[in-house]
This record gives C-alpha cells, sequence and structure tokens, in this order.
C-alpha cells in the first residue's frame, strides 16, 4: 500500500470540500483507510492533528479571499466552518491578532506563511531510542486476560491517553496475581480502534493465559488472532513511545513495502522494562501483510 498516495488522496478530499462540513470519516474514507490509521499516518507526516490541519487550510482559504475577493465576511466565515462572523473574528482575531476587516484592510499575505521544521526530539529519539529495522514473525493466537478502557490518542483533539492509561496498569498490575493460569514474564497493552470510522481507541491492559478460566471480577477474556508482526524495540521511558509509533507508521511502514493489516497493536513489556530507566526497553509491534 502506499500511503503517501493515500493520504495524498484524503488531502484532495479535504481541498475539494473545504466549502461544506468535512467529516474526518469522509476523509478516511476517500483514503481508503479506516480512520484512525489515517489520523496516525497523517499525524505522523505533518506532526498536526487532521482537525487541526483542516481548520488552518480553511483559514488559508478565507485569507486569500479577503484579499482577493469582495464576497462578505459573513459568507467568509460560513464557508470556513463557522456559523457566525463573531465566532469567525474570534477565532481570526485569536490566531492573527486582526480581525478580518482588518486584514483585509491591510492586505498583507505574510501572516500565514508557515515554515516546516523538523522536530529535533523526534530526530534525535529515532536514532538512539528505536530499533529501526524491526524484527519481522508469525505471532501464534493467544489467549489473554484483561482490564479495558477507552480513550483518545495523541492523533485526536480530545487526547486523554496520560489520564486513562497509567490508572489502568496500576489496577491491572496489582491484581496480577489473580490471573488463574497466566504464563509469566511478558504483559501486553492491545490497542484497536472502537469502530473503523471513529479517532476513538480501547486499550486493553492484559497478561497471557495457558488456559481460559473463571474471570476475576472487572477481567474480561481476549483473543488475539494469530498474525504476522513487525515488532520494534523501544528504548527509555514510555513518554517517548509516541515518537517510536511516529516513526514505525511514518518512516517505516511508508517505506516497507507492506501495509498494516487492520488488526490490533500491540505493546510487550518483560523484566527489562522500567518506568523510570533510560534503559529501560519494551516492543511495539504491528500486524502487517
Amino acid at each position: 500500500m502506499h500511503y503517501l498516495k493515500r493520504v495524498q488522496q484524503g488531502i484532495d478530499f479535504i481541498e475539494a470540500h473545504l466549502d461544506t462540513v468535512i467529516e474526518l470519516s469522509d476523509v478516511a474514507k476517500a483514503a481508503g483507510l479506516s480512520q484512525w490509521h489515517f489520523q496516525r499516518v497523517f499525524r505522523a507526516l505533518t506532526n498536526e492533528t487532521l482537525k487541526t490541519y483542516i481548520r488552518s487550510r480553511r483559514f488559508a482559504k478565507a485569507l486569500d479571499q479577503l484579499l482577493s475577493t469582495k464576497l462578505p465576511i459573513l459568507d467568509i466565515a460560513f464557508a470556513a466552518g463557522y456559523e457566525t462572523q463573531e465566532s469567525f473574528t474570534r477565532a481570526f482575531k485569536s490566531c492573527f491578532r486582526l480581525t478580518p476587516g482588518q486584514y483585509r484592510a491591510f492586505g498583507s499575505r505574510s501572516l500565514f506563511v508557515r515554515k516546516i521544521e523538523l522536530d529535533a526530539d523526534y530526530l534525535r529519539h529515532i536514532h538512539r531510542n528505536v530499533s529501526l529495522v524491526p524484527e519481522l514473525y508469525e505471532q501464534p493466537a493467544m489467549q489473554l486476560v484483561a482490564m479495558r478502557t477507552l480513550f483518545y490518542g495523541i492523533d485526536s483533539e480530545k487526547n486523554n491517553l496520560a489520564k486513562k492509561l497509567p490508572p489502568l496498569w496500576a489496577s491491572f498490575l496489582s491484581r496480577l496475581g489473580e490471573v488463574p493460569h497466566a504464563v509469566p514474564g511478558v504483559c501486553y497493552g492491545v490497542v484497536s480502534p472502537v469502530r473503523e470510522f471513529s479517532d476513538q481507541l480501547q486499550y486493553f491492559a492484559a497478561v497471557e493465559v495457558s488456559q481460559q478460566a473463571a474471570l476475576p471480577q472487572g477481567m474480561q477474556a481476549l483473543e488475539v488472532p494469530g498474525a504476522r508482526y513487525a515488532r520494534f524495540g523501544h528504548q527509555g521511558p514510555p513518554q517517548g513511545i509516541d515518537n517510536t509509533v511516529n516513526y514505525i507508521y511514518s518512516s517505516w511502514l511508508l517505506s516497507s513495502g507492506t501495509s498494516h493489516s487492520g488488526g490490533v497493536d500491540l505493546e510487550m513489556y518483560d523484566s527489562r522494562y522500567s518506568a523510570t530507566s533510560d534503559t529501560s526497553l519494551m516492543h511495539y509491534a504491528i500486524p502487517i501483510r
């Protein structure tokens, strides 16, 4: 799958519909990807969310219209997705410290020039903290026992990952001894979209079991189907995992000749993991085809 081509299809859809209501799910459909996967790849490439990009493109068009047309500001506001001229003016002034009318009178095109800059922390991370060449392997089907939460990831405007995942892991690990037939040595984080065209995710803190038995209260059985995976090492504290995932979804996946199968992503934590150590090691794996 040519992800750059897919992202371009999504961008082309946005450009063709800047004057209408744009649903994020419709952009993903135009690109032929699930909403979550499109938003993940898009953010990895641009370092901004899809919603922010759409808003900035509408502002860019509004700037052009203010200078090159005599359209009423109210019409420009509606085309930019605002319900009233007042709400458009507030947002515009927040960005540019001028009202739309002042900008039109000022006549400057320089306010929206944005230089693309590489993130130094990201570049440093992928050179020091990521295994750039993954291990490709066949993951057998697994029976897991897990605790679940719903959350929004870094690709969403509603990002609440930092509030949701740490309490889930703290609760699960404190009760790990309650899980019958647990396979020792590794715990798993299992990540997948709640629905295909949604940016809400579900996350399972889990452990593999050799056989299913009565479940502890508040836990559930989870089956991960067998699949081919690409597994990457992430070194250092867990706060940097977003950079690792961004590398996987952009730099590696875009040039690997493979595509995400649509299955679940896996985080793997064994005895080499430490939440506070710079030498900590965990793994992040994506299912490929």
